[in-house]
């Protein structure tokens, strides 16, 4: 009898020696997993040059965990909470509360269009995402750092080449120092403007991140409701686009409609987009 007790014993201990070692082979694949991700993220943020996926990268790092929490609560509070609804094809947005509509206004949302360069090396296609995605973030004023696409885009609208003015480099009597590109004279360059890009030789030139040309005042009106991974709602110095499928993902709005909106959304507040 004894012998068969301890027997039991023995069996019972392998059992939790091998539940133990199923767990720890879990979190190692949970983590690799995670890495795996990341790196996937780092590296359609270098393809894509689009710096907001930094935001969810953290996130997803750890560095900004009390935000995610934060954000992940807000997202789950309850079903009574308002939240946001883009029509994709009657390009209009409301803002409700259960069956009640607290605003509504027009919008412009993709062109559906695809932009290829490079020989077909690149390429990219402008839609606005289907679904539900959540407010991460709220910007008063907010700056447009333009990824490749917006240079492949304006350089074949107007018959131009491309040149990237890298650090450290100069182009055509261009070059960069500290926050600015330094034009031929001397002198800072203009703050960037759309349709007024630095062209020399026949290319526009590519400002490198960090610099003042890469910073579009202005072009996402004054204020936007950041939904993560370079989309957002927001507003527009092109009032006439409203209403129509113009732009490259986003939701537009009239600054004035989107500043009437803005103070009533708060982080976390869920978007249905169809």
């Amino acid at each position: 009898m004894f012998r068969f007790l301890r027997h039991g014993v023995a069996i019972a201990w392998l059992v939790v020696l091998g539940i133990l070692i199923a767990i720890l082979l879990s979190v190692k694949l949970l983590r690799d997993t995670t890495e795996l991700r990341f790196e996937r993220d780092v590296n359609r943020m270098v393809f894509s040059d689009n710096l907001d996926l930094l935001t969810n990268m953290r996130a997803q790092a750890g560095v900004e965990s009390d935000s995610a929490r934060k954000l992940l609560e807000a997202a789950n509070r309850a079903p009574n909470a308002p939240y946001i609804v883009v029509s994709i094809a009657d390009h209009r947005l409301w803002f409700k509360q259960g069956d009640s509509v607290l605003f509504t206004a027009p919008v412009a949302t993709a062109s559906g269009k695809e932009l290829v360069a490079g020989g077909g090396a690149e390429h990219w296609r402008f839609e606005t995402p289907r679904g539900r995605l959540v407010v991460q973030a709220k910007d008063s004023n907010p700056a447009w750092v333009p990824p490749l696409w917006h240079y492949v885009e304006q350089a074949k609208s107007r018959g131009l080449g491309l040149v990237h003015l890298e650090r450290g480099q100069s182009y055509a009597g261009y070059t960069v120092q500290g926050a600015n590109v330094i034009l031929p004279d001397g002198q800072p360059a203009p703050a960037a403007k759309e349709g007024r890009e630095l062209v020399a030789n026949g290319h526009i030139i590519v400002p490198p991140f960090g610099t003042v040309q890469r910073r579009y005042m202005g072009t996402l009106g004054t204020r936007r409701l950041d939904l993560g991974d370079g989309y957002g709602i927001h507003g527009t110095d092109e009032p006439n686009s409203i209403g129509h499928s113009v732009s490259h993902g986003c939701v537009r709005m009239l600054n004035k409609d989107v500043e009437q909106l803005y103070p009533m959304v708060p982080v976390g507040t869920p978007v249905y987009i169809y």
